[in-house]
């Protein structure tokens, strides 16, 4: 007897990213500005010890500190990984070691890459230096990487003033998460489902509450969801933010309204964006319907229905 062919399973790639943007205090600011012009600043502790990378407070006595030391561009590895396969934006294309360095006239270690034809040739213990990038810009990337070096430990070091023409004030770091992501029996019978336009849950056997997303289980009572439950597509507005920052890529113009929307025969609120209406009346119980674009597989937003607003009673648990 043939078996059942296995349902297909859903993977899509995606990519979480965002600009991180921040300003920059005097130690770090000096620290970065520093980088850009070859010199590299740690901060000396209430202990004594010479901090580097810098910090603005104490790690032992959280008090703030400020003194400023400069130190060799030479150091010694404390400490290393291999990595066989460089992924994007790291400091190399090509197999590298990622390092631990303490340089010469500071106490604590740097981690950044290390240039190396092989593992074989990195040991902790060995002396390295820096290898400074040729277009330097005020960020921890001025450091292109560390390599191999034979020569002497670095001469002395001392106070730093921390003054730079055009000092860095604040730096911008891209956030990205790229992964793969597989749905499960439950969610991908909810996208199947919207690609006819429908919003379909599951209800649990055992508290009869009706989940939108399903997620396969009760995440309440802990036992699987099988049943099927359409839901919809109007609901009510349970509670929303105004966003008034315009996100990067997404053509919507600020101020607009993101929502929680409790779909009629939902147990569960999902989050949707409200248009057709002014952002400022935009109010807990809306009634509110899905807007399609052609080709969409989900809602582009959603609407006023036009309907009395819900009673609060009606929806106070799923706020």
């Amino acid at each position: 007897m043939a078996s059942a062919p296995s349902p297909e399973v859903l993977r899509a790639p995606l990519v979480v990213e965002f600009p991180f943007t921040r300003s920059l205090g005097p130690v770090q600011s000096a620290f970065l500005t520093g980088l850009r012009e070859r010199t590299v600043l740690g901060v000396k502790a209430t202990d004594g010890r010479t901090l580097v990378p810098p910090v603005e407070y104490d790690p032992v006595t959280a008090d703030e500190i400020r003194d400023l030391v400069e130190v060799a561009a030479t150091g010694t590895v404390t400490t290393w990984a291999w990595n066989h396969e460089p992924r994007r934006g790291q400091p190399l294309d090509r197999p590298f070691a990622w390092v631990l360095v303490k340089l010469d006239g500071a106490d604590t270690a740097l981690l950044h890459a290390l240039d190396a034809p092989g593992p074989d040739a990195v040991s902790t213990g060995m002396r390295v230096r820096i290898r400074w990038a040729e277009d330097r810009i005020g960020a921890i990337t001025d450091i292109a990487c560390f390599e191999p070096y034979d020569g002497a430990v670095g001469g002395e070091v001392g106070p730093h003033d921390g003054e730079f023409s055009e000092p860095v004030t604040g730096i911008v770091a891209a956030a990205r998460l790229d992964y793969t992501y597989a749905p499960g029996r439950a969610q991908t019978a909810y996208i199947k489902a919207l690609s006819d336009r429908k919003t379909v849950g599951e209800r649990c056997p055992s508290c009869h509450k009706v989940y939108v997303p399903p997620r396969g289980a009760c995440p309440t009572c802990g036992v699987a969801t099988t049943e099927r439950v359409e839901v919809g597509p109007r609901g009510t507005v349970t509670t929303y933010c105004i966003v008034n920052i315009k996100a990067k890529n997404l053509d919507i113009e600020v101020p607009y309204v993101y929502a929680h929307i409790a779909l009629d025969g939902a147990d569960l609120a999902l989050h949707a964006r409200i248009a057709g209406i002014p952002y400022d009346q935009v109010r807990m119980g809306l009634r509110v319907e899905p807007v399609w674009t052609e080709g969409a597989r989900f809602p582009d937003h959603y609407r006023p229905t036009g309907e009395p607003d819900a009673d609060y009673d009606t929806y106070k648990e799923l706020v």
